[in-house]
């Protein structure tokens, strides 16, 4: 165990969903050191939709004051004294959980990530009382299941979002088949589509398609590994594209606007479709003929395993997979998520710590 006792605990919190764009730099208390924990000095922490559903109070809840962030980069400081994967000085990542139950069933058979007993990196209680806090901030302290070695090959900047945003993709790209033989489709061309664009070619899916309202980001898709790109807001896109797609990631975090039935109808017989992206509100009603029709599945996916982290991790760095970022200082993450609440990012901000 590291004798280190200099690491501060403050980061910049929200005291108010009314003013979810005003940070002030608070001090806060984290959970009891344990054996299998691990504090880690923050470096980097990427701005994630989900942190801005949050201190808006989109999704709920908050236990104010709050600091947001899961997409967390930095080194090792301190190990508890039953760690066995980590010494001081690792490089490492946290992303969006920190804690589970770690006994049920899911824990055990490599699903942790859908425990029931989750604990958030932020917004959730440990069972000691303490509120998660997030990475908007000087450290953070997590399970060492929760706590992944980044690659040398991969920079800590670009290595932070993929620990959200890519493993959001990822996952269920791997859970679905995507690779040799199979098409996939990806909604939407922003924090999480492009990843989930570099994912499906570095898997070497046979066809990577990118849907978008408008022309504006063909080029990108192009770039980012789409063999073809489709335009929604153009006549006749649907039955140009009917009976052609194995898989498709719905990233588009909006609730009302999304033509389901026209996405179902490109996907051939028991395709599927995967929503990740979490908007406030609910999806519009799906109509049962649009699923029957040609017996597709509608799913979700929940970040990832340690497993698939880990190999997510070595799969960028192997194929060269980037986080297309825009860096800023950590004192300017108001407008950070400003940016990101009007879509202005392309495609992921990256705050550099500096408390």
């Amino acid at each position: 165990m590291s004798s280190n006792t200099e690491i501060q605990w403050k980061g910049y919190a929200v005291h108010d969903t009314k003013l979810w764009d005003q940070f002030k730099v608070t001090d806060f208390e984290p959970k009891g050191m344990e054996d299998k924990d691990i504090d880690i000095k923050i470096e980097y922490c990427g701005v994630c939709g989900s942190d801005m559903h949050t201190i808006t109070g989109g999704w709920g809840e908050v236990k104010l004051p709050l600091i947001a962030g899961h997409e967390i980069a930095g080194h090792v400081v301190r190990v508890g004294a039953k760690v066995t994967e980590f010494k001081v000085g690792d490089r490492v990542g946290v992303g969006a959980q920190v804690g589970s139950c770690y006994d049920c069933q899911r824990c055990k058979n490599g699903a942790e990530n859908y425990c029931h007993k989750v604990i958030h990196t932020y917004n959730s209680i440990y069972p000691d009382g303490t509120v998660s806090q997030g990475g908007y901030a000087t450290a953070i302290r997590a399970n060492e299941l929760f706590v992944f070695h980044i690659p040398d090959a991969l920079p800590l900047d670009q290595a932070a979002p993929m620990l959200c945003a890519g493993i959001t993709t990822y996952s269920p790209l791997r859970t679905n088949g995507a690779g040799p033989g199979k098409s996939v489709g990806v909604i939407g061309i922003g924090g999480l589509g492009h990843y989930a664009l570099q994912f499906a070619k570095a898997m070497k899916s046979d066809k990577v398609v990118a849907f978008s309202h408008s022309e504006n980001k063909k080029a990108d898709a192009l770039a980012l590994g789409a063999t073809d790109f489709v335009n929604t807001g153009a006549e006749n896109w649907v039955k140009e594209w009917t009976d052609t797609l194995d898989i498709i990631l719905c990233t588009v975090d909006v609730s009302q606007h999304i033509p389901l039935s026209d996405i179902f109808a490109t996907l051939k017989v028991h395709g599927r479709c995967v929503m990740l992206a979490l908007p406030d509100d609910a999806l519009p009603p799906i109509h049962p003929f649009s699923l029957m029709a040609s017996g597709v599945l509608l799913g979700g996916s929940h970040i990832g395993s340690k497993a698939e982290i880990v190999e997510m991790l070595d799969l960028a760095a192997k194929e060269g997979v980037k986080s297309y970022i825009e860096m800023l200082p950590m004192k300017e993450i108001g407008k950070a998520v400003q940016g990101m609440k009007t879509g202005k990012v392309r495609y992921r901000y990256v705050l550099k710590a500096d408390i």
